[in-house]
């Protein structure tokens, strides 16, 4: 026998009536990334679903998913405020696919960030080298590593320029970053799309996405842990570029006051996080 295919939940009414439906990019275990418009057919914007959880008290499924869904979009609408690069809030609807019949169900429509994700940008970069090696002289070498390190830095500044507006992400790793394009600039050369024998283009915009775990938090431990989780991601999805972790907290000291407090607290959570691998 044939596993089913697995088909996502029906879109909520709004969207399931448009003359071209959204197209699904990617779904999670707590929700569906789809690829739509708002207003007009040429403003793209990002439908975020949480699907109803079948295993949950209809009650209690409802009250987690509007709680999760606007906290989501209270940080992205406080952290937008505060002149961080995130994705603008358009819309949203807390029991969306589902309401009063019980099936739960909740929609964020946000701003469409064109661009690639730094994971896949640093495993370009990586390739670039890897293809390169023994080819590429001293200078050239250390001409890559600046760059890297540049865009690192802005990595940085970024994640503190979130911090600095009270809120945390929660799940900062490559994947929730984007190298958004300066605008003006050639696609082809910024965005990264495509395997091309360059190394990559590192210039434009850094911004943070998908803040499903995000909450607000001015403490200096819940931003240690910020970092924390996304230097592992950097050591376990980018094995090059690990070393070159001090310029993301390079850009980080240089983007509030107080964030020295958070890269102290940093050295206590890295000394957790050793002794739990060691323990186990």
């Amino acid at each position: 026998m044939h596993p089913e295919t697995y088909k996502p939940p029906a879109l909520p009414s709004p969207f399931s009536t448009t003359t071209s439906p959204p197209s699904l990019i990617t779904q999670g275990a707590e929700a569906h990334l789809y690829k739509t418009c708002f207003l007009a057919p040429d403003t793209p914007a990002a439908l975020k679903i949480r699907p109803a959880k079948a295993y949950r008290h209809p009650i209690l499924d409802r009250r987690l998913t509007r709680q999760r869904i606007l906290q989501e979009a209270r940080c992205l609408a406080k952290s937008l405020r505060e002149g961080v690069n995130v994705p603008a809030v358009w819309a949203l609807d807390w029991e969306g696919q589902g309401g009063e019949s019980g099936n739960g169900g909740a929609w964020l429509l946000m701003e469409w960030i064109d661009g690639p994700v730094m994971r896949v940008v640093f495993e370009r970069w990586e390739k670039f080298l890897k293809r390169n090696q023994g080819s590429l002289s001293e200078e050239d070498v250390a001409g890559e590593e600046s760059r890297v390190r540049g865009l690192m830095e802005r990595i940085g500044r970024a994640v503190g320029g979130l911090h600095k507006s009270g809120v945390v992400h929660g799940d900062l790793t490559t994947s929730n970053l984007i190298l958004r394009p300066f605008v003006g600039g050639s696609e082809d050369a910024t965005t990264g799309e495509g395997e091309g024998e360059g190394s990559p283009s590192m210039e434009g915009d850094v911004v943070l996405i998908d803040f499903g775990l995000a909450a607000q938090s001015a403490q200096p431990e819940d931003r240690a842990v910020d970092l924390y989780v996304l230097e592992r991601a950097f050591g376990s999805t980018h094995p090059k570029t690990e070393p070159f972790f001090d310029s993301v907290l390079k850009g980080y000291e240089q983007s509030y006051k107080g964030a020295n407090v958070t890269l102290k607290r940093l050295e206590d959570v890295r000394l957790r996080g050793r002794k739990k691998s060691m323990i186990g």
